[in-house]
C-alpha cells in the first residue's frame, strides 16, 4: 500500500463492530485510510443506543471511544442511508477498495411453538428496541395494564424464555420500581407504560441448568439488589439442575460463580417486596394457550434433563413430565438472528454472511469475494459483549490490510472510481435527508438538553422525522 494512494473503505453499520474497524484502521500507520460509515438510521452506536439497558449507563460511556473515530479527518458518516436501496454492492465495489458488513443480528429467533403469535407474546428485540427508543419498534403495543388486569388467575405473570444477559434486561425491567427507572433515558412512551404496570411476577425460564446460562456474573448479582422484588430460585429445584455433572462448566470461572450467586439466592429469606423475579431451570415452553379475550393465558412446559452428546457436552432432553404455567405476558429471549443485505452472500441456516476469518465467502467452503469483508454479530454469530467485537474486528482489519498489500500488483479488487467527493454527491443525490456526523451530533445536544432539564442523561427523539428535522436545522 503505497503511502500516497488514499484507500478508501466503506463500513456499513455504526454499532460498536463497524465503529472498532473504522477504529483500527485509521489507527494503521504507513496508510492513507479513508473510511465513510453508511447507517441506516439517523443515530450511530447500534446496541449501545438501543440494546444496552437503560439502567446501565456506565456501558454507554464506551461511545466516548467511537467518538474519538469519529473526530478523525479521514471518517466520514452518512446516516439515513440504507444499503441495497440508496447505493447498491455493485456501486459501492466500484468506489471503495474494500467493504465492511457491520450490521449486527437485529432479528429474533423464535421458539416455533403453537400460540407464538398470541398477543402478549412478543420478541425481545422488539421489547428492548421499544424501552429503548428505537423507530423500528416505537409502535410496537405493549399492554402491561389491562390486558393483565381482564387476564384472570395468573395474569399478573410474565414469562422471560432464555438464560443470557438479554434475558435478565427483560425481567429487570419488567420490575424496576419508579425511581429507578425515572433517572434513565428509557423512551418517553415506555416509562408510562412501565410505570402503570401491574405486571407483579417474572418468571426466567432456562431449558438447561444454571451451569449452562450464559449469563455474566454482574447482571446476574444485579437482580439482588433491585429496590422493589425479591429473587426466587428454588433449593430444590436448584440441586436437581446442579445434579448431572458438568466438567466444562466447573472448570469456567464465570460459570462457577453464576451457581454460587443462585445458590445464595436460594438460601436467602425474601424480604417480602411487592414484586418477584423466579429464576428456574429444566423447563422449555411446548406452547403457549389462549386465555380470555384471545390473548396469551397460560405457558405449557416440559421438564428437561441433561444428558451428554457425543462431544460429552450437556444437552437438554425432554422427558415425559409438563406442567401449565398461567401468565399474562411472554418474552422469548433465545438469540439473535443476522438478516441478509441485498446481493450479498448469506447462510441461511447460520443466519451468518459466510466468511474466512472476516474475509466474504461466495459460499460455504469456496474462495473469498474481493473486497469484501464482515465484523461483528454478522460475521460470529450474537455472542460476546461489547468489547468482544474490539478483538473481532481487528481480526478482519488485519486480513483486509494484508489482502491490500498483496493487491498491490494489480490483483484482487480495484475500484475504478475511488472519488469520495464523487460518493459523497451520490449518497446526497439518492437520500436528500442524508445526516452527517455533525447532523448526529445536534441530534445529540437536543436530546440531552431535553434530559438535562428532566434530571435524565437524554430524552430520545424515537421517529425519524424528529430526528431529520433537528438534524437539518444545524445545517448551514
Amino acid at each position: 500500500m503505497p503511502d500516497e494512494t488514499p484507500i478508501r473503505i466503506a463500513v456499513i453499520g455504526s454499532g460498536p463492530a463497524g465503529f472498532y474497524a473504522a477504529g483500527h484502521l485509521l489507527k494503521e500507520a504507513g496508510a492513507q485510510i479513508e473510511v465513510d460509515m453508511l447507517e441506516r438510521l439517523p443515530t450511530p452506536w447500534g446496541l449501545v443506543r438501543s440494546g444496552v439497558a437503560p439502567d446501565h449507563p456506565k456501558i454507554k460511556s464506551v461511545t466516548r471511544v467511537y467518538e474519538k473515530t469519529a473526530a478523525h479527518p479521514r471518517f466520514r458518516y452518512f446516516g439515513n442511508v440504507t444499503f441495497g436501496e440508496h447505493v447498491t454492492r455493485a456501486e459501492l465495489l466500484e468506489r471503495y477498495h474494500a467493504i465492511v458488513y457491520a450490521t449486527g443480528s437485529p432479528s429474533d429467533r423464535p421458539l416455533g411453538i403453537p400460540g407464538e403469535e398470541l398477543p402478549g407474546s412478543h420478541a425481545a428485540t422488539e421489547f428492548v428496541g421499544w424501552y429503548n427508543g428505537h423507530p423500528d419498534h416505537t409502535d410496537l403495543e405493549v399492554d402491561l395494564t389491562t390486558a393483565l388486569a381482564a387476564g384472570g388467575a395468573g395474569a399478573e405473570r410474565a414469562v422471560v424464555v432464555g438464560n443470557g444477559n438479554v434475558a435478565l434486561d427483560v425481567a429487570r425491567m419488567l420490575v424496576l420500581a419508579p425511581q429507578e427507572l425515572a433517572a434513565t433515558d428509557t423512551a418517553d412512551h415506555a416509562l408510562e407504560v412501565l410505570a402503570a404496570s401491574r405486571v407483579g411476577e417474572v418468571v426466567i425460564l432456562g431449558r438447561r441448568g444454571p451451569g449452562q446460562a450464559a449469563f455474566t456474573n454482574p447482571e446476574l448479582l444485579e437482580l439482588g439488589e433491585l429496590a422493589d422484588a425479591d429473587v426466587i430460585v428454588d433449593p430444590q429445584e436448584l440441586e436437581r439442575a446442579l445434579a448431572v455433572a458438568d466438567p466444562e462448566a466447573e472448570t469456567d470461572i464465570t460459570s462457577r460463580r453464576n451457581v454460587e450467586i443462585l445458590q445464595g439466592y436460594a438460601a436467602r429469606e425474601p424480604k417480602g417486596h411487592d414484586k418477584r423475579v423466579v429464576l428456574r431451570f429444566l423447563v422449555s415452553p411446548v406452547a403457549f394457550r389462549p386465555g380470555e379475550h384471545g390473548r396469551l393465558g397460560a405457558v405449557e412446559l416440559v421438564h428437561n434433563e441433561l444428558v451428554a452428546d457425543e462431544n460429552g457436552a450437556l444437552r437438554a432432553r425432554a422427558t415425559e413430565e409438563r406442567e401449565t404455567m398461567p401468565a399474562g405476558l411472554a418474552f422469548r429471549a433465545i438469540g439473535y438472528r443476522g438478516l441478509p443485505l441485498p446481493d450479498v452472500p448469506f447462510d441461511e441456516r447460520t443466519a451468518l454472511i459466510p466468511n474466512a476469518g472476516g474475509r466474504v465467502l461466495g459460499a460455504a467452503g469456496g474462495p473469498p469475494q474481493p473486497g469484501e469483508y464482515v465484523v461483528g454479530w454478522i460475521k460470529r454469530g450474537p455472542s460476546g459483549v461489547i468489547g468482544t467485537n474490539k478483538k473481532d474486528a481487528q481480526e478482519t482489519v488485519d486480513a483486509m490490510l494484508a489482502d491490500l498489500s498483496a493487491n498491490g500488483s494489480g490483483s484482487g479488487h480495484s475500484p475504478a472510481r475511488a472519488d469520495g467527493e464523487e460518493v459523497a454527491r451520490l449518497l446526497r443525490e439518492r437520500q436528500p435527508e442524508l445526516v452527517t456526523y455533525e447532523g448526529w451530533e445536534a441530534i445529540d445536544r437536543h436530546e440531552r438538553s431535553l434530559g438535562e432539564s428532566a434530571g435524565r442523561p437524554r430524552v430520545k427523539l424515537t421517529r425519524i422525522e424528529e430526528m431529520l428535522r433537528v438534524a437539518a436545522a444545524e445545517k448551514p
